[in-house]
């Protein structure tokens, strides 16, 4: 994980079990999750990489412990964004009613802090260290296209156009185009420069709190969704066709994170 001009630049699983996430990912995506926390974690944190097919990292593994849970982590992913000086951009969504979760610390891959937008949207902030001559390299882990990436970018809010605004004024983003959803309201499409970042929509009586819910590209989304209920996992509702052709689907793994899963039906 490199500095990056992309905005969301890693994505993190939070889960009690990482082995038995190891399991789940592993059939519904086909990632491989490390058997041990990676030698370059803090100490006493287990923290564990998702490796895709092609060898570079998806992101994130962090097992939750006792401690965490007490105080209110539950199982879910969350994305990180950049920022160039996390201090200042934490001081920055404060200042727009936002709030401060974790407050910026230095860790060996670099700077980062948790917050959320003012709407509730959990999020964290980094402004990665790149490794030792690989300075110019960017993050990998989002792509529109391509399987085992995150592929989209989700959130739901109560207020969808204070919530463009927000994302807009600290993080560049700008608003074209969407999709018109009847009584749902409209579906933003958000971009940062002319690459798609997500998009933004109202929250329906289904969504459990605000927040991003992210898309996992999929080979394909009959193989996947099989491997889901096999698994252990549950879905929210049946595969749907989206604009260009591909089906998305929502669904839960066995410890209750929420995650998307999109792709083209083979069968």
């Amino acid at each position: 994980m490199t500095q990056s001009d992309e905005s969301f630049i890693w994505y993190e699983l939070m889960t009690p079990d990482p082995d038995a996430a190891a399991r789940f990912y592993g059939a519904v995506i086909g990632w491989a999750i490390a058997a041990h926390s990676d030698p370059g974690a803090p100490g006493g944190v287990d923290y564990r990489m998702i490796v895709r097919g092609d060898g570079s990292h998806a992101g994130g593994v962090l097992r939750l412990g006792a401690e965490m849970i007490a105080g209110g982590a539950h199982p879910g992913w969350l994305g990180y964004l950049y920022a160039a000086d996390v201090d200042a951009a934490v001081d920055a969504i404060v200042a727009d009613g936002g709030a401060v979760h974790m407050g910026a610390h230095d860790l060996p891959v670099g700077r980062m802090a948790m917050v959320s937008d003012p709407q509730g949207a959990v999020f964290y902030l980094m402004n990665p260290i790149p490794p030792a001559g690989k300075e110019k390299r960017v993050s990998g882990v989002f792509s529109m296209t391509e399987a085992q990436h995150i592929r989209w970018n989700e959130l739901a809010a109560p207020d969808p156009d204070a919530a463009i605004a927000f994302y807009k004024k600290h993080f560049g983003w700008e608003q074209e185009g969407g999709v018109d959803m009847g009584e749902m309201g409209q579906y933003h499409f958000v971009q940062k420069g002319q690459e798609g970042v997500g998009a933004v929509m109202p929250m329906t009586p289904e969504t459990p709190a605000p927040g991003w819910y992210y898309y996992i590209g999929v080979d394909d989304i009959d193989r996947a969704v099989a491997a889901v209920t096999s698994e252990g996992g549950a879905l929210l509702h049946d595969p749907m066709q989206i604009p260009g052709g591909e089906f998305s689907v929502v669904g839960s793994d066995p410890q209750g994170a929420i995650f998307g899963l999109v792709g083209p039906r083979k069968g």
